[in-house]
This record gives C-alpha cells, sequence and structure tokens, in this order.
C-alpha cells in the first residue's frame, strides 16, 4: 500500500470523492474552518500522475455550506458535481440538493437544484444512461427515498421510502450483471448498524439485512472479478476509514484493511486502475484535516 497527502491548503479539508476522467484523476472535496462551518466550498483538484495535483475549480455560494461533494462522468462525456447546500439561516428550509456541470472540470456552469427540500441526495450513480440518487431526509420524520433521472438535472421519485428505520441517511450504489440494484445504507439512530439494500428492476421493492456495523461515509465499488469492495468510517477500535468485502448473500462486512486515518475521517473516493485500487480519503490523524490518497493491491479472490 501507498499513501499520501495530497491536499491541507485550507484550515479544514474533507468528504472526498474520485474519479478517472480523461486519462487524468480529479478529486472533489469540501473546504472550510470546521467540520460544519457557514463558509464550506467544493474544490476540484487534478493530477496526471496521481502525485502532483494542482486545483481546477472551487465552488462557493454566499447562501450556503456546500457539504460532501460527489463527481461523475455523465453518459454524454460530461462531468457533473453534486452537492447538499447546507442553507444559512433563516432560510425557507434547512438543504436543497445542487448540480453543476462541466466539459474540463476547471470550468463549471450555473447550479441546477435537484430533488426536493430537505432531501439530502448524497451520491450520483449512472447506469446504463440513467442516473440514480438516493435522498434521506433531513427532518423528521426520518426516511430515505430513491430518484432516478434521464439527465441528470431532473430527478423523478421511483420509489418513496424504501427505509425508514434508525436516521437512514448516507449511501451508495451497485448494479449487478443481473441488474439487481445494492444499496449499502448509513444509519445514525437506534442500533446505528449499517444496512445493505436489494432490489430487482424497476427497483420499487427493497429487503434489507443488517450488516452489524457501523460505517460512516460509505462507498463501494464492484471489482472486474465481481468481488464488491466497500469503504467508510470504522468505530471499532478507534475511529479509522476501513476497506471491507461485502458478501451480498450473507449480509456480511469484513474488513481487510485499515488506511492509515483516525480521529475526523473517512467519506473515501473508490476507483480500480491498472490493478490497483485507488482511495481518496480524508483524515485528521496526523494533526491537520487532510485529503489522502492511497494506492492499494488487493488480496487475489479464493
Amino acid at each position: 500500500m501507498e499513501v499520501a497527502k495530497t491536499w491541507d491548503k485550507a484550515p479544514h479539508n474533507a468528504f472526498t470523492d474520485l474519479m478517472r476522467f480523461k486519462g487524468r484523476w480529479l478529486c472533489a472535496f469540501r473546504e472550510g474552518e470546521g467540520h460544519v462551518s457557514p463558509n464550506g466550498a467544493l474544490r476540484i483538484i487534478s493530477s496526471q500522475d496521481g502525485k502532483t495535483w494542482k486545483s481546477e475549480a472551487l465552488i462557493a455560494s454566499p447562501k450556503a455550506d456546500l457539504r460532501d461533494p460527489k463527481i461523475a462522468e455523465t453518459p454524454d462525456g460530461r462531468l457533473m458535481v453534486t452537492t447538499a447546500a447546507a442553507l444559512h439561516q433563516p432560510a425557507e428550509y434547512g438543504h436543497q440538493s445542487m448540480v453543476w456541470f462541466s466539459s474540463n472540470g476547471s470550468e463549471w456552469g450555473e447550479p441546477v437544484e435537484i430533488g426536493d427540500p430537505n432531501l439530502w441526495m448524497w451520491r450520483v450513480t449512472w447506469h446504463k444512461g440513467v442516473a440514480y440518487s438516493v435522498g434521506y431526509s433531513t427532518v423528521e420524520p426520518r426516511f430515505i427515498r430513491l430518484y432516478s433521472s434521464a439527465d441528470g438535472r431532473r430527478f423523478d421519485t421511483l420509489a418513496d421510502r424504501i427505509f425508514t428505520e434508525g436516521y437512514p441517511n448516507e449511501t451508495s450504489l451497485v448494479f449487478l450483471e443481473d441488474e439487481t440494484c445494492l444499496c449499502l445504507l448509513r444509519r445514525d439512530a437506534g442500533s446505528g448498524t449499517a444496512q445493505l439494500g436489494t432490489a430487482k428492476p424497476p427497483y420499487k421493492e427493497w429487503t434489507w439485512k443488517d450488516l452489524g456495523v457501523h460505517l460512516g461515509g460509505p462507498h463501494m465499488l464492484r471489482l472486474p472479478d465481481k468481488r464488491i469492495v466497500a469503504a467508510g468510517r470504522c468505530l471499532e477500535g478507534g475511529s479509522h476509514t476501513s476497506l471491507a468485502w461485502l458478501d451480498p448473500e450473507k449480509g456480511a462486512l469484513t474488513e481487510f484493511l485499515k488506511l492509515p486515518s483516525g480521529g475526523d475521517t473517512s467519506y473515501p473516493g473508490l476507483v480500480f486502475h491498472e490493478g490497483l485500487l485507488w482511495v481518496s480519503y480524508y483524515s485528521s490523524h496526523e494533526g491537520k484535516t487532510s485529503i489522502y490518497l492511497a494506492k492499494v493491491k488487493l488480496p487475489a479472490a479464493k
């Protein structure tokens, strides 16, 4: 494993996502004064080799703390970055999900409001020309809702209230070869244990398995050999960012690597490239909350 700090220029650098786009790396994250602060902005940095990074853009709003950016490529080859705007109060509501589009990563268009007020659309996943996103309610009653979109600008409810127990919130989606959709779900009330949801097309009926562990800032990726790697913040043995194998049939997460991390940490981006798992994440284990990049050689499948 190889790990390097890639960015620490703001007082607090956190909540990452990572992608390959036209032969280079792009990493999106939030800069601010603290974990929660009114001046949160979205920083996008790029690298040709994964070692030397430069800033491409900074997206800010005078009306909101912009949080947890997620970056993706649209079917027509553009970039899209999504966030939830935590609106400065007093305001009509607390949160509004937003999207920006770009052709190159440095020049971004005007923001577009997506989804519904106070439904935080945490990540957008494209599958066969359709964008899917799970929004979670930031007010009572707490629940998650599945959205879909043909263009990444207008999202309609596909399935409402697909999970309602224990403050469900952050999610990651993976689609299998048979079109089954898996949803890795964080919870923050009750037992606080993560859940794994499963649905067949048209993704309106979901079944859930309790994974028995807490996972903050969850993400997962299906590898070319069909294994599924999951990542996020684990609390057992102290807060750290973890890589784990996900077994959908058993509903089990098995940790196999603790990344150098601690304290305020997690929110990984995952990309499999040239035989290595590339992981962006943030951590405060060296004092200042900073952005890190790990390159991991995965163990062979058994």
